[in-house]
Protein backbone atom coordinates (compact mmCIF):
# COMPACT_ATOMS: atom_id res chain seq x y z
CA UNK A 1 0.00 0.00 0.00
CA UNK A 2 1.01 3.53 -0.87
CA UNK A 3 1.67 5.90 2.15
CA UNK A 4 -1.03 8.14 0.68
CA UNK A 5 -3.93 5.76 0.32
CA UNK A 6 -2.65 4.60 4.22
CA UNK A 7 -2.87 8.37 5.10
CA UNK A 8 -6.13 8.73 3.71
CA UNK A 9 -7.62 5.62 5.23
CA UNK A 10 -6.37 6.96 8.83
CA UNK A 11 -7.95 10.27 7.95
CA UNK A 12 -11.22 8.15 7.41
CA UNK A 13 -11.13 6.75 10.71
CA UNK A 14 -10.06 3.16 8.97
CA UNK A 15 -6.77 1.71 11.23
CA UNK A 16 -5.28 -1.44 10.96
CA UNK A 17 -4.76 -3.34 14.27
CA UNK A 18 -1.02 -3.83 12.89
CA UNK A 19 1.09 -1.90 10.67
CA UNK A 20 4.61 -2.23 9.22
CA UNK A 21 6.48 0.80 7.91
CA UNK A 22 9.94 -0.06 6.31
CA UNK A 23 12.16 1.96 4.13
CA UNK A 24 14.72 4.85 4.36
CA UNK A 25 11.84 7.64 3.82
CA UNK A 26 12.06 9.33 6.85
CA UNK A 27 9.52 11.84 5.81
CA UNK A 28 6.98 9.17 4.69
CA UNK A 29 7.41 7.50 7.89
CA UNK A 30 7.40 11.00 10.03
CA UNK A 31 4.10 11.69 8.36
CA UNK A 32 2.60 8.08 8.92
CA UNK A 33 3.07 8.14 12.11
CA UNK A 34 1.52 12.18 12.65
CA UNK A 35 -1.71 10.50 10.50
CA UNK A 36 -1.92 7.62 12.53
CA UNK A 37 -1.81 10.07 16.31
CA UNK A 38 -3.69 12.89 14.79
CA UNK A 39 -6.55 10.30 14.02
CA UNK A 40 -6.58 7.30 16.18
CA UNK A 41 -5.99 9.03 19.52
CA UNK A 42 -7.83 11.86 20.61
CA UNK A 43 -5.58 14.84 22.11
CA UNK A 44 -6.71 14.26 25.99
CA UNK A 45 -6.15 10.83 25.57
CA UNK A 46 -2.24 10.92 24.25
CA UNK A 47 -0.91 10.88 27.33
CA UNK A 48 -2.13 7.75 28.59
CA UNK A 49 -3.27 5.96 25.51
CA UNK A 50 -0.11 6.19 23.37
CA UNK A 51 2.69 5.04 23.97
CA UNK A 52 6.19 5.14 21.44
CA UNK A 53 8.53 2.79 21.98
CA UNK A 54 12.36 2.78 20.99
CA UNK A 55 13.40 -0.97 20.11
CA UNK A 56 16.78 -0.44 20.69
CA UNK A 57 15.98 0.53 24.15
CA UNK A 58 12.33 -1.66 24.82
CA UNK A 59 12.38 -5.70 24.28
CA UNK A 60 9.62 -6.34 21.45
CA UNK A 61 7.56 -8.40 24.32
CA UNK A 62 7.42 -5.65 26.32
CA UNK A 63 6.09 -3.71 23.87
CA UNK A 64 3.14 -6.82 23.01
CA UNK A 65 2.33 -6.60 26.40
CA UNK A 66 1.16 -3.15 26.61
CA UNK A 67 -0.62 -3.59 22.76
CA UNK A 68 -2.43 -5.99 25.15
CA UNK A 69 -3.34 -3.91 27.88
CA UNK A 70 -6.82 -2.31 27.88
CA UNK A 71 -6.89 1.08 26.80
CA UNK A 72 -7.58 3.83 29.37
CA UNK A 73 -10.78 5.59 29.49
CA UNK A 74 -10.63 5.60 25.89
CA UNK A 75 -11.96 3.76 22.31
CA UNK A 76 -7.97 2.53 21.76
CA UNK A 77 -4.36 2.95 22.14
CA UNK A 78 -1.86 3.76 19.75
CA UNK A 79 1.68 1.66 20.18
CA UNK A 80 4.28 2.68 17.73
CA UNK A 81 7.49 0.89 18.03
CA UNK A 82 10.84 2.20 16.09
CA UNK A 83 13.92 1.00 15.24
CA UNK A 84 12.97 -2.71 14.52
CA UNK A 85 16.73 -3.50 14.53
CA UNK A 86 16.11 -7.39 15.20
CA UNK A 87 14.86 -7.95 11.79
CA UNK A 88 17.93 -7.37 10.08
CA UNK A 89 20.02 -9.97 8.95
CA UNK A 90 22.66 -8.84 11.80
CA UNK A 91 21.77 -6.66 14.24
CA UNK A 92 23.55 -4.89 16.33
CA UNK A 93 25.34 -6.27 19.30
CA UNK A 94 22.80 -4.62 23.04
CA UNK A 95 21.90 -5.55 25.73
CA UNK A 96 18.76 -6.09 24.56
CA UNK A 97 17.10 -9.57 24.12
CA UNK A 98 13.93 -9.45 21.80
CA UNK A 99 12.06 -12.32 21.84
CA UNK A 100 10.32 -12.24 18.05
CA UNK A 101 8.03 -15.39 18.32
CA UNK A 102 5.92 -13.41 21.05
CA UNK A 103 5.26 -10.83 17.78
CA UNK A 104 4.34 -13.60 15.79
CA UNK A 105 1.69 -14.62 17.88
CA UNK A 106 0.41 -11.32 18.74
CA UNK A 107 0.08 -10.55 14.72
CA UNK A 108 -1.56 -13.56 14.38
CA UNK A 109 -4.41 -12.59 16.82
CA UNK A 110 -4.10 -9.19 17.71
CA UNK A 111 -5.65 -6.80 20.29
CA UNK A 112 -8.98 -5.60 19.04
CA UNK A 113 -8.74 -2.58 21.12
CA UNK A 114 -4.58 -1.50 19.85
CA UNK A 115 -3.00 -0.48 16.83
CA UNK A 116 0.65 -1.69 16.84
CA UNK A 117 2.97 0.00 14.40
CA UNK A 118 6.31 -1.26 13.61
CA UNK A 119 8.70 0.71 11.74
CA UNK A 120 12.41 -0.40 10.46
CA UNK A 121 13.80 2.59 8.54
CA UNK A 122 16.45 0.05 7.02
CA UNK A 123 17.32 -0.04 3.27
CA UNK A 124 17.21 -3.64 4.07
CA UNK A 125 15.81 -6.27 6.53
CA UNK A 126 16.35 -10.22 6.52
CA UNK A 127 13.13 -11.00 4.26
CA UNK A 128 13.80 -14.82 5.51
CA UNK A 129 13.26 -14.22 8.71
CA UNK A 130 10.03 -15.68 9.99
CA UNK A 131 8.96 -12.47 11.91
CA UNK A 132 9.58 -10.43 9.13
CA UNK A 133 7.24 -12.93 6.94
CA UNK A 134 4.84 -12.73 9.21
CA UNK A 135 4.35 -8.89 9.27
CA UNK A 136 4.63 -8.46 5.23
CA UNK A 137 1.91 -11.64 5.15
CA UNK A 138 -0.74 -10.02 8.09
CA UNK A 139 0.04 -5.87 8.92
CA UNK A 140 -0.85 -3.39 6.88
CA UNK A 141 2.80 -2.61 4.98
CA UNK A 142 4.06 0.59 3.67
CA UNK A 143 7.38 0.51 1.98
CA UNK A 144 8.89 4.41 2.86
CA UNK A 145 11.31 3.88 0.32
CA UNK A 146 12.34 7.37 -1.62
CA UNK A 147 10.17 8.12 -5.00
CA UNK A 148 11.06 5.98 -7.67
CA UNK A 149 10.75 7.54 -11.83
CA UNK A 150 7.41 5.80 -12.45
CA UNK A 151 5.29 7.26 -9.34
CA UNK A 152 6.83 10.65 -9.00
CA UNK A 153 3.91 11.80 -11.30
CA UNK A 154 1.41 10.32 -9.35
CA UNK A 155 2.80 11.18 -5.77
CA UNK A 156 2.81 14.62 -6.74
CA UNK A 157 -0.52 14.97 -8.50
CA UNK A 158 -1.96 13.50 -5.12
CA UNK A 159 -0.34 16.06 -2.90
CA UNK A 160 -1.41 18.60 -5.33
CA UNK A 161 -5.14 16.96 -4.76
CA UNK A 162 -4.18 17.40 -0.77
CA UNK A 163 -3.98 21.23 -1.33
CA UNK A 164 -7.11 21.56 -3.35
CA UNK A 165 -5.08 22.58 -6.58
CA UNK A 166 -4.57 20.66 -10.09
CA UNK A 167 -1.21 20.14 -12.04
CA UNK A 168 -0.63 19.07 -15.52
CA UNK A 169 1.53 17.10 -16.49
CA UNK A 170 4.22 19.77 -18.36
CA UNK A 171 4.38 21.59 -15.14
CA UNK A 172 4.81 18.11 -12.86
CA UNK A 173 7.87 17.25 -15.33
CA UNK A 174 9.29 21.03 -14.74
CA UNK A 175 8.77 20.14 -10.84
CA UNK A 176 10.27 17.20 -10.75
CA UNK A 177 13.62 18.90 -12.73
CA UNK A 178 13.78 21.80 -10.33
CA UNK A 179 12.93 19.93 -7.20
CA UNK A 180 14.20 16.45 -7.52
CA UNK A 181 12.76 13.78 -5.24
CA UNK A 182 12.73 14.68 -1.79
CA UNK A 183 9.84 14.21 -0.78
CA UNK A 184 10.08 17.39 2.47
CA UNK A 185 10.60 19.76 -0.49
CA UNK A 186 7.90 18.50 -2.50
CA UNK A 187 5.44 18.89 -0.17
CA UNK A 188 7.18 22.35 1.41
CA UNK A 189 6.60 23.91 -2.54
CA UNK A 190 3.13 22.60 -3.42
CA UNK A 191 1.90 24.30 -0.59
CA UNK A 192 4.01 27.34 -1.27
CA UNK A 193 2.24 27.05 -4.46
CA UNK A 194 -1.40 26.00 -3.89
CA UNK A 195 -0.91 28.81 -1.17
CA UNK A 196 0.15 31.50 -4.39
CA UNK A 197 -2.77 30.29 -7.12
CA UNK A 198 -5.71 29.94 -4.73
CA UNK A 199 -7.38 26.49 -3.69
CA UNK A 200 -9.38 25.72 -7.03
CA UNK A 201 -7.37 26.74 -9.12
CA UNK A 202 -4.68 25.21 -11.45
CA UNK A 203 -0.91 25.70 -11.19
CA UNK A 204 0.73 27.33 -14.13
CA UNK A 205 3.90 26.82 -15.98
CA UNK A 206 4.35 30.65 -14.75
CA UNK A 207 3.34 29.92 -11.61
CA UNK A 208 6.06 27.54 -10.95
CA UNK A 209 9.22 28.99 -12.41
CA UNK A 210 8.19 32.38 -10.56
CA UNK A 211 8.20 30.28 -7.06
CA UNK A 212 10.05 27.20 -6.68
CA UNK A 213 12.86 27.28 -4.88
CA UNK A 214 16.21 27.52 -6.11
CA UNK A 215 18.08 24.44 -4.88
CA UNK A 216 21.79 23.65 -5.39
CA UNK A 217 21.83 20.62 -7.08
CA UNK A 218 19.30 22.11 -9.42
CA UNK A 219 21.53 25.54 -9.64
CA UNK A 220 24.71 23.05 -11.41
CA UNK A 221 22.16 21.04 -13.32
CA UNK A 222 21.20 24.97 -14.81
CA UNK A 223 25.00 25.43 -14.85
CA UNK A 224 25.23 22.45 -16.82
CA UNK A 225 22.27 22.86 -18.94
CA UNK A 226 24.14 26.13 -20.47
CA UNK A 227 27.86 24.41 -20.77
CA UNK A 228 25.94 21.68 -23.12
CA UNK A 229 24.40 24.56 -25.48
CA UNK A 230 27.76 26.35 -25.46
CA UNK A 231 26.08 29.73 -23.88
CA UNK A 232 28.64 31.11 -21.80
CA UNK A 233 26.25 34.33 -21.16
CA UNK A 234 23.80 32.54 -19.36
CA UNK A 235 25.98 30.38 -17.21
CA UNK A 236 27.70 34.03 -15.85
CA UNK A 237 24.27 35.13 -15.85
CA UNK A 238 23.64 31.92 -13.72
CA UNK A 239 26.64 32.21 -11.67
CA UNK A 240 25.89 36.24 -10.85
CA UNK A 241 22.86 35.23 -9.40
CA UNK A 242 23.62 32.35 -7.31
CA UNK A 243 26.39 34.96 -6.00
CA UNK A 244 23.48 37.66 -4.87
CA UNK A 245 22.03 34.49 -2.94
CA UNK A 246 25.87 33.77 -0.95
CA UNK A 247 26.70 30.40 -2.69
CA UNK A 248 29.63 29.10 -2.49
CA UNK A 249 31.50 29.25 -5.90
CA UNK A 250 34.12 26.45 -4.55
CA UNK A 251 30.85 24.51 -3.64
CA UNK A 252 29.64 25.17 -7.53
CA UNK A 253 32.36 23.60 -8.61
CA UNK A 254 32.30 20.63 -6.69
CA UNK A 255 28.40 20.19 -7.67
CA UNK A 256 29.42 20.76 -10.85
CA UNK A 257 31.95 18.54 -10.86
CA UNK A 258 29.69 15.73 -9.56
CA UNK A 259 27.50 16.37 -12.61
CA UNK A 260 30.29 15.78 -14.44
CA UNK A 261 31.31 12.32 -12.81
CA UNK A 262 28.04 11.10 -12.97
CA UNK A 263 27.74 11.53 -17.06
CA UNK A 264 31.42 10.13 -17.16
CA UNK A 265 30.28 6.98 -15.64
CA UNK A 266 26.69 6.79 -17.19
CA UNK A 267 29.16 6.51 -20.34
CA UNK A 268 31.03 4.41 -19.64
CA UNK A 269 28.80 1.84 -18.28
CA UNK A 270 26.53 2.38 -21.15
CA UNK A 271 29.71 1.74 -23.74
CA UNK A 272 29.70 -1.70 -21.35
CA UNK A 273 26.03 -2.40 -22.15
CA UNK A 274 24.32 -1.61 -19.01
CA UNK A 275 20.43 -0.55 -18.24
CA UNK A 276 19.22 2.75 -16.84
CA UNK A 277 18.39 0.69 -13.75
CA UNK A 278 21.14 -1.02 -13.58
CA UNK A 279 23.51 2.00 -13.75
CA UNK A 280 21.26 3.46 -11.01
CA UNK A 281 21.91 0.34 -9.07
CA UNK A 282 25.86 0.36 -10.01
CA UNK A 283 26.05 4.15 -9.07
CA UNK A 284 24.09 4.46 -5.81
CA UNK A 285 21.74 7.36 -7.75
CA UNK A 286 17.97 7.75 -8.16
CA UNK A 287 16.48 6.37 -11.57
CA UNK A 288 15.28 10.27 -12.84
CA UNK A 289 19.01 10.97 -12.22
CA UNK A 290 20.37 8.04 -14.48
CA UNK A 291 16.99 8.78 -16.85
CA UNK A 292 18.79 12.62 -17.01
CA UNK A 293 22.31 11.88 -16.98
CA UNK A 294 21.55 8.86 -19.97
CA UNK A 295 19.89 12.19 -22.42
CA UNK A 296 22.98 14.60 -21.29
CA UNK A 297 25.95 12.44 -21.52
CA UNK A 298 25.03 11.82 -25.89
CA UNK A 299 26.62 15.65 -25.81
CA UNK A 300 29.94 14.49 -24.36
CA UNK A 301 33.06 12.49 -25.68
CA UNK A 302 34.21 10.56 -23.04
CA UNK A 303 37.70 12.48 -23.20
CA UNK A 304 35.70 16.00 -23.07
CA UNK A 305 34.31 14.44 -19.62
CA UNK A 306 37.67 13.64 -18.38
CA UNK A 307 39.19 17.13 -19.82
CA UNK A 308 36.72 18.50 -17.74
CA UNK A 309 36.85 16.94 -14.43
CA UNK A 310 40.94 17.62 -14.59
CA UNK A 311 39.91 21.56 -15.20
CA UNK A 312 37.15 21.56 -12.53
CA UNK A 313 40.17 20.07 -9.72
CA UNK A 314 42.68 22.55 -11.36
CA UNK A 315 40.81 25.57 -10.93
CA UNK A 316 39.27 24.06 -7.45
CA UNK A 317 42.74 23.43 -6.19
CA UNK A 318 43.83 26.85 -7.53
CA UNK A 319 40.95 28.95 -5.21
CA UNK A 320 41.68 27.00 -2.21
CA UNK A 321 45.55 27.52 -2.14
CA UNK A 322 44.40 31.48 -3.12
CA UNK A 323 45.96 31.21 -6.40
CA UNK A 324 43.16 32.82 -7.72
CA UNK A 325 40.24 34.89 -6.35
CA UNK A 326 37.32 32.73 -6.34
CA UNK A 327 34.78 34.76 -8.35
CA UNK A 328 37.38 35.16 -11.62
CA UNK A 329 38.23 31.77 -11.01
CA UNK A 330 34.88 30.36 -11.67
CA UNK A 331 33.94 32.71 -14.21
CA UNK A 332 37.60 31.66 -16.11
CA UNK A 333 36.11 28.17 -15.37
CA UNK A 334 32.87 28.63 -17.13
CA UNK A 335 34.67 30.46 -20.16
CA UNK A 336 37.66 27.06 -20.47
CA UNK A 337 34.39 24.41 -20.44
CA UNK A 338 32.41 25.86 -22.73
CA UNK A 339 35.26 26.70 -24.93
CA UNK A 340 35.96 23.33 -24.89
CA UNK A 341 33.13 22.04 -26.04
CA UNK A 342 32.82 19.80 -29.08
CA UNK A 343 29.32 18.77 -29.86
CA UNK A 344 28.73 15.40 -30.75
CA UNK A 345 26.29 14.75 -33.20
Amino acid sequence: MSYLACIEEMKKGKFAPVYYFHGTETYMTEALKQALISNGVDQEEQDTNLSIYDLEETPIQDIVTDAETFPFLGERKVIIATNADFLRAKPAKTEIEHQPEILIDYIQNPAPYSVLVIIAPYEKVDERKKVVKQLKKAAKTVACEPLKEWNMQEVIGTIAKEHGVSISGQVMTYFINEIGTNLMIIHSEMEKLALYVGEGNEIRLEDAELLLSNQENNSALKLMDAIMVNDLAKAIDITKDLEKMNEDPIALIALVASQFRTLLHVKLLKQKGYTQQQMATQLKIHPYVAKLSMQRQNKFQVKELKEAIDLLTETDTQIKSGKMDKSLAFELLLYQLISKRKIVS
